[in-house]
């Protein structure tokens, strides 16, 4: 057949679902519920459309530097991809040999089993409590990918402990930073550490810069790790028009600042108010909490609140499929569904 076994055999990542409907409040893919800065309206009404006739700067250079200002490294350390999945794709083709094996929390984000397959390669899930134990295990990895703070979980590991990881680790560590800016600390100084020799941290433009569509994510690591991505990513992954509006996004830290701020503190309201429900509430450091009902019954909560246009998320599974992933959203839209709960 044309098709390859692997792709035949392939379980597909299936993405949050996007309702059409109007007056929807939509708490199941943790996007943003605030606006990107207005500079980035700015930057559309503004923009040269003699601009789209030419390929885009392949290499990002206004971009890369504005990310390694913030981010206090050189230019050569960062990498930008069309969101943060294509960095992932590219890590697995670059940091993985062909009988290789990727690595990742379990449970953590869905896609990193979906890239193994795609890649052809072995995937192992490893518990984060019992890391210790099975760093051994994880030790046969080429590649491990570490969310923090976790996804669905929204549970957030201490710099210190990922660093003693990452140093006994042989392979190549991605730390998957899509919610950082939600949480009280993040491990960026693990990659722009000198002396680092195989930490990569992600970051993407979806989440605390509310420019999901826009598909923008970078990475930032040891010099020789960001060579590799560029020798074989697409000629010209990110388009003109997010460059731009992703250069003013990554400027205005005053604006994102302040709807991630907004978000946690309505992450506190909703944790404290499911926990005086009865709810069995994991401490997020997220913009979602995954939580678990006093019944248990998760899938039914689920199908009732997607009834009342109410849309959370509900992952199957021995691990999962007792609690509800719920994306925090604005304050209103949160005292709707604690309504609703109720």
């Amino acid at each position: 057949m044309p098709i390859t076994k692997s792709v035949r055999n392939l379980e597909p990542y299936t993405p949050g679902e996007q309702p059409k409907l109007k007056n929807v409040i939509k708490l199941n893919t943790n996007e943003n519920p605030y606006p990107p800065t207005p500079k980035c309206r700015a930057v559309l009404a503004a923009f040269d459309l003699d601009k789209l006739r030419k390929y885009p700067d392949p290499v990002f250079i206004e971009l890369r530097k504005a990310i390694a200002k913030l981010n206090k490294c050189k230019i050569e350390n960062v990498f930008v991809g069309n969101g943060s999945d294509e960095i992932l794709a590219l890590s697995a083709k670059a940091f993985v040999e062909d009988n290789g094996i990727i690595g990742s929390l379990n449970p953590s984000y869905s896609l990193y089993k979906t890239i193994a397959a795609i890649r052809d390669v072995k995937w192992l899930g490893v518990k984060e409590a019992g890391l210790e134990e099975a760093k051994a295990k994880a030790n046969k990895c080429d590649l491990f990918l570490w969310t923090n703070p976790n996804a669905p979980t929204g549970e957030f590991t201490r710099p210190g402990k990922i660093a003693a990881f990452a140093k006994s680790f042989p392979g190549t560590l991605l730390i998957d930073e899509a919610y950082a800016d939600f949480a009280c600390d993040n491990a960026m100084r693990l990659a722009t550490a000198p002396e680092n020799k195989n930490t990569i941290v992600m970051r993407t433009f979806s989440k605390s810069y509310s420019l999901a569509g826009l598909r923008v994510g970078y990475a930032v690591g040891p010099v020789d790790l960001i060579e590799a991505l560029y020798k074989i990513k697409d000629s010209y992954n990110v388009d003109a028009i997010a460059q731009a509006i992703a250069l003013e996004a990554i400027k205005d830290q005053r604006w994102m600042k302040a709807n991630a701020a907004k978000i946690k503190k309505t992450r506190a309201y909703l944790e404290k108010k499911l926990a005086l429900m009865g709810w069995d509430v994991i401490p997020s450091q997220s913009n979602f909490v995954f939580a678990r009902p006093p019944k248990g019954n998760a899938e039914e909560i689920f199908l009732s609140l997607k009834k009342d246009n109410i849309f959370v998320r509900y992952f199957k599974g021995k691990e999962t499929g007792d609690r509800l992933r719920i994306t925090i959203g604005t304050q209103e839209q949160i005292e709707t569904l604690i309504k609703k709960l109720k």
